[in-house]
């Protein structure tokens, strides 16, 4: 139900590879060009090219100079990559002590985990536009650019380098490609039984209890938002953390998502759309730091039916992204502003009238996100990527008082999105075996 941008296929590539299998053995993933199409605040809008030349040229046209410019920012974003996605990423990060090895002091300092990316793009590039092409992964995915490391550059170079795709089927062939995985393995999957309680003894879970189903155990990982297994399932005396330092976490932004289905193509948009024709700046400080509804919010217009069939034909599949903060209190009125706000944006923007030819609408708001998933204040990714949340200073992947309990997923090492969230399981499943053998 998120966003359909498949990023890092190499991180799948290798996933599948440890199971003897490749991405293509469950789907076909086709690169998308063009990678986005972003709508300016000065009435223009501009393709971003999958091609690397066509991206220097777009780039040179905006701003002279900047083509060599983006060839030096790319290849130290390449190091950070290489360098974060593999001495560093793999490591459960349980303590510091797992990083005061020379080599890896060395490449630290290649990460510019003390420089913000915003300063770090405002130094090269002078254009603004140039500026928010770069900024944008960020800011839909954590933290103010102003306030994440220089480190994330590597979501540039993953965007701009290794390719935007999108799997023929749509983003559920993943699930589905897991679950045949996890069956190959004699993995059997139980679904609509929510977790209730868990029994301990002798600091270990020995039985996990559901709404139906008492399971033993041998060790949990528990993949479900982390605050609300500790804080609901836990008793108090196993936590590791407590409703303080939750509360003193940055969280990543919640969403309000309109899924839409119209009755007719619609003209000048593309696969992924980035609506940024209002304040870039002050939307991020209204998700932020104001904590509030902001008056023209960016947003994130998503049209599958573009790439795949996903929609009957002569139809589309739309479906609508507005990044906000997780301390607002919404109202159905609210959520009705919002959206007659963007869809008149949009019609205004490619010229053409879709509100009448809506015949399917859905609404899935930051309350869904605490009802359908227990997150934690409705966030939707997880925590900001903020120097001071980052690697060892993440919720720790074991949990101190239970020895056989540990923890993957979007709050815990490495961070959110569905590569980071593949290496988390895959990172929590060796940790367990190491203390297990």
């Amino acid at each position: 139900m998120g966003p359909s941008w498949y990023w890092m296929p190499d991180i799948f590539e290798n996933f599948y590879k440890d199971f003897g299998h490749t991405t293509t053995d469950f789907y076909q993933l086709k690169r998308v060009d063009p990678s986005y199409k972003i709508f300016w605040d000065d009435n223009t809008s501009t393709n971003i090219p999958a091609d690397y030349n066509e991206l220097k040229s777009l780039f040179e046209s905006i701003e002279k100079g900047s083509g060599i410019k983006l060839d030096n920012y790319l290849e130290d974003a390449r190091i950070k990559y290489e360098v974060g996605m593999g001495e560093f990423v793999e490591r459960p990060s349980l303590s510091i002590t797992e990083y005061l090895d020379p080599k890896l002091i060395i490449n630290s300092f290649k990460l510019d985990l003390l420089k913000s990316i915003s300063s770090s793009i405002s130094k090269k590039f002078n254009n603004k536009k140039i500026q928010q092409i770069l900024e944008f992964p960020v800011l839909f995915l954590g933290a103010k650019p102003s306030k994440t490391p220089a480190l994330y550059s590597m979501m540039n170079y993953a965007d701009i380098k290794l390719g935007t795709w999108y799997p023929m089927g749509g983003m559920y062939e993943i699930a589905k490609a897991f679950t045949h995985i996890a069956i190959e393995q004699g993995v059997k999957i139980e679904l609509n039984q929510p977790v209730e309680k868990v029994v301990i003894s002798n600091e270990s879970i020995s039985e996990v209890i559901t709404n139906t189903t008492k399971y033993e155990v041998d060790a949990v990982i528990n993949c479900s938002d982390y605050q609300h297994f500790e804080q609901n399932i836990l008793d108090k005396e196993y936590r590791k953390y407590d409703n303080k330092y939750w509360e003193s976490r940055v969280f990543a932004p919640t969403c309000l998502l309109f899924y839409l289905g119209v009755n007719k193509r619609i003209d000048s948009i593309e696969n992924h759309n980035l609506f940024f024709d209002s304040d870039f700046e002050r939307h991020a400080e209204d998700i932020y730091s104001n904590h509030k509804w902001p008056d023209e919010p960016l947003f994130y217009l998503s049209a599958t039916s573009k790439t795949d069939s996903t929609a009957p034909e002569g139809y589309e599949n739309l479906f609508i992204l507005i990044p906000l903060s997780t301390e607002i209190e919404e109202a159905d009125s609210i959520i009705d502003n919002y959206y007659n706000m963007v869809i008149e944006r949009i019609e205004n923007r490619i010229g053409q009238m879709i509100r009448d030819n809506i015949i399917y609408k859905k609404v899935f708001s930051r309350n869904d996100f605490i009802s359908d998933y227990n997150s934690y204040k409705g966030n939707a990714y997880g925590l900001a990527n903020t120097l001071l949340q980052t690697g060892f200073l993440k919720p720790k992947m074991k949990n101190d008082n239970i020895r056989n309990l540990y923890y993957a997923g979007q709050l815990t090492v490495p961070g959110p999105g569905l590569p980071p969230s593949i290496l988390s399981g895959k990172i929590a499943a060796k940790l367990l075996h190491k203390e297990n053998q």
